[in-house]
């Protein structure tokens, strides 16, 4: 327990070193009582990991004897110890109802009577000069929750660790194997003086260096929050990480996360560092778990307390763990602390979370060493707003530096495209008359708003083109990488392409159309399409950008609002409707309309009051872990589809599904079936299943069965058997 508290203490050297050592003496204290030491003794063959596991505090509880001499030794103050030493297997809990009961229980006040009867160590019952003082929780009452879960994560991660150093030394030394940021910043620098040699001598390209040499002059700046304004198709990923790489040298930061808004795209961002940095980079989203082909065991282990030099992950990953409960999400946290965080396609953070999430971003700009980059075309407005109606204020974020001299000149610079709004806004335009204005364009785009949209559409095109290609949620990873794949290539070759796709083409996808037709949407994603419009600039005349009204409004909800905030920006817009000063008045109107802590995240964790003085440090752990769902999956389950490629050739997914079948889960296994999943809602893939087109493999995962139930070009279909192209004429 004594090196589970050095250690600890040393993750928590920055925010509280001194607590972090005592919870890592204390939060084993349970293990000196008999019946512990009865439980090691009888089950002394258990597996290594079975602590790691959490199976000894199933068997036999000890983790509340600890907490329960913080709070004896300390009073109010000791209840910081005895959240993070009572949870340190189950996780952090609520206060009231919670671990206010399970201290005040007759079995706990045993469970230490017991503990400290068996006389353990006089050293480690020993605070010394330890004096818990609340007036150094770094960022007062407001960041009293974010400091007890970076205190929490210190310890797990030093119980973790010294655990797995005694049972498992071998996997242990595989840990922090890794290359200084110093020398990853040189393989950078060369990879990119290769990158700048070999480009064509374009305006584009012309622009694009200049963005990398402004990033990287203005990596001396101080850290804190940043904003990376470069328009789509400017190169902000590279120049992006060469301004953390660089700063990082500067300031002492210990690693760079690249925060990535869709696990659709996070891998083949992931792929372009790792082709510079190669395992070096962590890939760490909810399908990235080991893969023998892409990562070795000590990246595995990597993911699991982040402390390798680069990481790419998802908002969900990243924002979840920051309010997370379990041990699981909250052992990396305390290597965030001394962090360059790039928020890649800003813009992406959802209106109903915006309020904790941009508290969490100062808590940690302000105290824990970490600098921000919020990375977008479109910059959201993110500053400070009160309005009449107090509910709608926006505690912003403050004192953001723009790394670009002049924003507004890259536009004009990298203005490829020209968008051409509807002449009524309340015209719509039916998918029949649409689909014979497409036919018209050799090579066009066409963006939609829903699945059921991309389909109609698609069908319609049939009498037109039909070899025009379908894109949309309804076509696994899989089958969507080898169409984008298909796509890029005809269009590199000149070949007539017209594509049809929902919003998921909009967002680290690159392709180049001469023509992109844009269902009414939200002003960032009518940006994000014109990104794909003429994207390297190598049309005489500028691309076209054609915004349509669909035959039906976008679904409610955070579509619809955005359509709506839209619509109020552009109505009477006669300049260029994506010139910059647009999008500040849009994200003002989107986020007006919004709630922007619909699920009362900050009620749970930020408690009222001037002061942690006096205050009961009541705060619910638990339930804003719950409730802080950026993906609600709940009417949702994948399915797994039986796509074999482009050829119809390829057998993988039923070996695989095989393997799954006869050895059960294995993690490298899921994520190769990942990228063959389709999500449906529950109550159709409860009619399939009724069917027996599908079958439920394993709980809540099922598995097609029925050969028509996925089709070559549009994906899965819920609706019925699919139509030939003859039929579908009308």
């Amino acid at each position: 327990m004594s090196s589970v508290g050095a250690l600890a203490a040393v993750f928590a050297e920055q925010f509280g070193s001194d607590w972090a050592r005592l919870a890592g003496r204390w939060h084993d204290l349970g293990k000196y009582r008999p019946r512990f030491q009865h439980y090691i003794r009888q089950a002394s063959g258990f597996e290594a990991d079975a602590h790691i596991k959490g199976e000894v505090s199933r068997r036999a509880p000890h983790s509340t004897a600890g907490a329960m001499l913080a709070t004896d030794r300390f009073g109010n103050t000791g209840r910081v110890l005895a959240y993070i030493i009572a949870g340190h297997h189950a996780g952090l809990a609520d206060w009231f109802g919670d671990l206010d009961q399970r201290l005040a229980s007759t079995e706990s006040r045993a469970e230490l009577a017991e503990s400290l009867e068996s006389n353990p160590p006089a050293e480690l019952l020993v605070s010394g000069n330890f004096k818990p003082d609340l007036r150094a929780v770094p960022g007062g009452k407001d960041g009293f929750a974010l400091w007890v879960r970076m205190l929490f994560s210190a310890l797990v991660d030093a119980d973790f660790l010294d655990t797995e150093r005694y049972m498992d030394p071998d996997k242990y030394a595989l840990r922090n194997q890794w290359p200084a940021l110093s020398e990853l910043a040189t393989q950078f620098d060369t990879h990119m003086a290769r990158l700048v040699a070999s480009a064509a001598p374009t305006a584009v390209n012309e622009v694009r260096a200049e963005i990398l040499r402004q990033c990287r002059e203005k990596a001396a700046l101080s850290p804190g929050l940043f904003s990376l304004t470069v328009p789509t198709g400017g190169g902000k990923t590279l120049s992006g990480m060469a301004f953390a790489l660089e700063h990082a040298r500067l300031h002492g930061k210990r690693r760079v996360i690249h925060v990535i808004p869709y696990t659709s795209i996070i891998e083949q961002t992931a792929d372009t560092f790792r082709s510079i940095f190669g395992e070096a980079v962590i890939e760490h989203h909810s399908n990235a778990e080991s893969d023998p082909e892409q990562e070795n065991y000590a990246s595995r282990l990597a993911c699991e307390n982040w402390d390798a030099p680069i990481i790419v992950t998802t908002n969900v990953q990243f924002f979840e763990s920051l309010f997370a409960a379990r041990t699981s999400r909250c052992r990396k946290l305390h290597n965030l602390v001394d962090s360059v965080v790039i928020l890649d396609e800003a813009q992406l953070l959802p209106p109903e979370f915006l309020q904790p999430m941009l508290d969490m971003l100062r808590l940690l700009t302000r105290h824990y060493g970490v600098t921000v980059v919020l990375s977008t075309a479109t910059q959201p407005a993110l500053s400070t707003r009160e309005y009449f109606d107090p509910s709608k204020n926006l505690r912003g974020l403050e004192d953001v530096r723009e790394l670009m001299d002049d924003p507004d000149a890259l536009y004009a610079a990298l203005e490829r495209v020209r968008v051409r709004l509807p002449l009524d806004w309340h015209t719509r335009t039916d998918w029949s008359t649409l689909a014979g204005d497409i036919a018209k364009h050799e090579s066009v785009l066409v963006i939609v708003n829903t699945r059921k949209d991309a389909h109609e559409l698609w069908r319609q095109m049939q009498e037109y083109d039909p070899g025009t290609f379908h894109l949309s949620a309804l076509m696994c990873g899989a089958h969507r990488s080898q169409v984008i794949a298909d796509i890029k290539m005809r269009l590199q070759a000149s070949i007539p392409t017209r594509v049809v796709s929902t919003q998921l083409v909009e967002a680290g996808v690159d392709v180049d159309f001469p023509v992109v037709y844009r269902a009414l949407a939200g002003l960032d994603s009518i940006a994000q399409a014109a990104g794909r419009c003429n994207r390297e600039g190598r049309l005489a005349e500028k691309g076209e950008v054609i915004v349509f009204v669909p035959p039906k409004p976008a679904p409610p909800g955070l579509l619809r609002r955005g359509e709506d905030a839209c619509r109020n920006v552009l109505y009477e817009v006669t300049g260029q409707p994506l010139a910059r000063e647009h999008f500040a008045r849009y994200f003002q109107h989107l986020y007006h309309a919004c709630e922007l802590d619909k699920m009362r995240i900050c009620d749970e964790l930020f408690m009222a009051g001037d002061s942690l003085d006096g205050r009961e440090l009541a705060v619910n752990f638990r339930s804003a872990a719950e409730k802080f769902r950026l993906i609600e999956d709940e009417d949702s389950v994948p399915i797994i589809v039986r796509y074999r490629g482009s050829d119809g050739q390829d057998d993988s997914i039923d070996n695989w599904l095989t393997k799954l079948r006869k050895e059960g889960p294995q993690r490298w296994l899921m994520r190769k079936l990942q990228r063959y999943t389709v999500n449906l809602h529950r109550s159709r893939a409860t009619q399939l299943l009724a069917q027996g087109d599908i079958e439920e493999i394993m709980p809540g995962l099922f598995v097609q069965l029925s050969d028509w139930l996925y089709d070559a070009q549009i994906g899965l279909l819920p609706e019925g058997k699919p139509m030939r192209a003859d039929q579908l004429i009308t």
